[in-house]
């Protein structure tokens, strides 16, 4: 008997105070003192109290005599109960196997066969609602224990191993435990404290952010949205400002017209009015007692109704155009503007002088050059002046004379002969593998019988006076040359070789390599340093010709309308 009262009574309900507890302890309701005396008092009676007593089952641990018991359990009920109440005071946290201790659970009681189906229904639902309380408790407690591991700086004390059955703790009158380890329900307050001493909660990852930590991410997240957002308009604006200006800055494509005068750019077509000019100065200059009548009809083609019909020519004589070129000078007829132009004609006449005549033009269409005519008299002008030209500076100019009397004596002849007659294969033994095209081609037979007069090789630049010069492989020099030509190498059948002579200046490129000098260029005319006028001062005019063709002759053309000279043959 004393081994059964120091063990937990099993047969009382769990429900009850002191269910499932051991003797001495108070249960989860009612105060410790009462608990203990009514407990005391049921174990003297009970020790007392024959086999056949002991069959009756005494007052709940807890309530007094002549009180109400709660109504009995079933077994499943009491078990949920008990492992519940075990969950909610167990050491959150893992705890080692040693120290883990086990709940002693009430015995399983078969429900009596007598028991109705109502009964039996009820119980079963009890059973379950207890089993999802117990596990709901469970999770809660270990949710708790997590928390509360997460936010103490350091892990809280293990709890010494309980042996024997776990204890359901009593509660004292103001709810406190009375064995005096803390509350079941505590974690609140702990993890506050916890959180106080940490600072802050550091959620698990994929968790959530505390409340705190929440509203500044999302303040975070709005700022940077909102930066973002007032820059992309920001620069929509500064490129819209950008394209606006660039829109509105267009400068027409529109000349001046200074522009208009240096480029010489017109919409009057100078080209067709030129020639029409040409056309009328070329019959205007030719005349001749025969053919007046002729020419005079020949001339009201071109002219407007007030012109002059013979140009302003009477008397005798005769006189013919060589050649009427325009000579660039255009000047506007102010009286028809975009109309009109004065065009300068340069006659050559059969007498052997030169003059320029100014014609006034009207086209009118200028777009398509159509409906031209003279509009007026011409006047005899002097010819255009032309300018001097500068003086070229070759003082820092040195001549390799070494070189040059190389290419004169040993290159040069050679080469001007093959070159002459275009033997391509003389010409390979004296151009260089790059050589231009003129230097492979060759003249032809157009000159032969080359006499080299002249050769000035220009040394490298920065080279010294009287210095020996080295040039290494590839490096190219240039150089002036002059030949003199004796005729053309294939004169016509049955006439005599020509004696006179050509003298012909050319600009060359010599090239260096292992095997000497070769031509790698070759390029006509040399420019005359010395510059300035050969007429300067010259004021007297050429001579005419003793013996001026006339018109028809054969010896100058005869402009179309003009009649022929006498003595020659009529055409119908």
């Amino acid at each position: 008997m004393g081994e059964t009262d120091s063990m937990t009574d099993h047969n009382s309900s769990a429900g009850g105070v002191g269910g499932g507890q051991p003797s001495g302890q108070g249960g989860q309701f009612g105060p410790a003192g009462h608990a203990d005396s009514q407990h005391a008092q049921a174990h003297a009676q009970h020790s007392q109290q024959t086999p056949q007593s002991q069959q009756q089952v005494s007052a709940p641990y807890g309530y007094q005599d002549g009180h109400p018991a709660p109504p009995q359990q079933s077994s499943d009920a009491a078990r949920a109960q008990v492992a519940a109440a075990w969950v909610r005071t167990a050491r959150p946290g893992n705890v080692p196997p040693a120290e883990a201790a086990v709940p002693v659970l009430p015995p399983r009681v078969n429900q009596p066969a007598g028991g109705s189906k109502k009964d039996q229904r009820k119980a079963a639902q009890e059973a379950k609602r207890a089993e999802r309380k117990a596990a709901y408790e469970q999770k809660k407690a270990e949710r708790d224990g997590r928390k509360q591991g997460r936010g103490s700086q350091a892990p809280a004390p293990a709890p010494a191993p309980i042996p024997g059955p776990a204890p359901i703790p009593a509660q004292t009158a103001a709810g406190a435990p009375a064995s005096g380890r803390p509350a079941p329900r505590t974690g609140a307050p702990a993890r506050a404290g916890a959180a106080a001493g940490a600072g802050f909660d550091v959620p698990r990852p994929g968790g959530r952010l505390p409340a705190q930590g929440r509203s500044t991410h999302v303040a975070l997240r709005a700022t940077l949205l909102i930066t973002t957002c007032v820059f992309a308009l920001g620069s929509c604006g500064v490129a819209g400002l950008v394209i606006g200006k660039s829109s509105v800055a267009v400068q027409s494509a529109d000349l001046n017209d200074k522009e208009v005068a240096r480029y010489r750019l017109t919409e009057f077509p100078t080209q067709a009015a030129a020639t029409f000019a040409e056309e009328y100065v070329t019959l205007c200059m030719t005349y001749s007692p025969q053919t007046a009548d002729k020419r005079r009809n020949a001339l009201t083609r071109y002219t407007s109704a007030g012109v002059d019909r013979d140009c302003g020519i009477t008397g005798q004589g005769t006189q013919s155009v060589r050649q009427a070129n325009w000579d660039g000078t255009i000047e506007e007829l102010p009286e028809y503007g975009a109309n009109g132009r004065y065009l300068g004609i340069q006659v050559k006449l059969s007498t052997g002088r030169i003059t320029t005549l100014s014609v006034p033009v009207y086209v009118k269409d200028p777009a398509t050059g159509t409906g031209l005519r003279i509009a007026g008299d011409v006047g005899e002008m002097p010819l255009a002046s032309r300018g001097s030209v500068p003086t070229v500076k070759r003082d820092d100019e040195e001549v390799d004379q070494t070189l040059s009397n190389q290419l004169k004596e040993k290159v040069l002849p050679g080469y001007f002969k093959a070159w002459a007659a275009s033997d391509t294969t003389g010409l390979t033994r004296f151009t260089s593998t790059d050589a231009s095209q003129s230097a492979t081609t060759g003249l032809a037979g157009a000159l032969a019988s080359p006499e080299v007069q002249e050769v000035v090789a220009i040394a490298p630049a920065g080279t010294e006076p009287n210095a020996t010069i080295t040039y290494g492989q590839g490096q190219t020099v240039q150089a002036r040359v002059t030949v003199v030509w004796g005729g053309s190498a294939a004169p016509a059948k049955g006439t005599p070789a020509p004696t006179t002579t050509v003298k012909r200046s050319y600009r060359l490129t010599v090239v260096n390599t292992a095997q000497g000098w070769f031509i790698k260029d070759i390029r006509g005319g040399v420019l005359d340093p010395t510059g300035g006028s050969a007429d300067a001062g010259a004021t007297a005019p050429a001579a005419p010709e003793e013996n001026p063709p006339a018109v028809g002759d054969g010896t100058a053309p005869a402009p179309s309308g003009a009649p022929a000279a006498s003595g020659a043959p009529k055409t119908p």
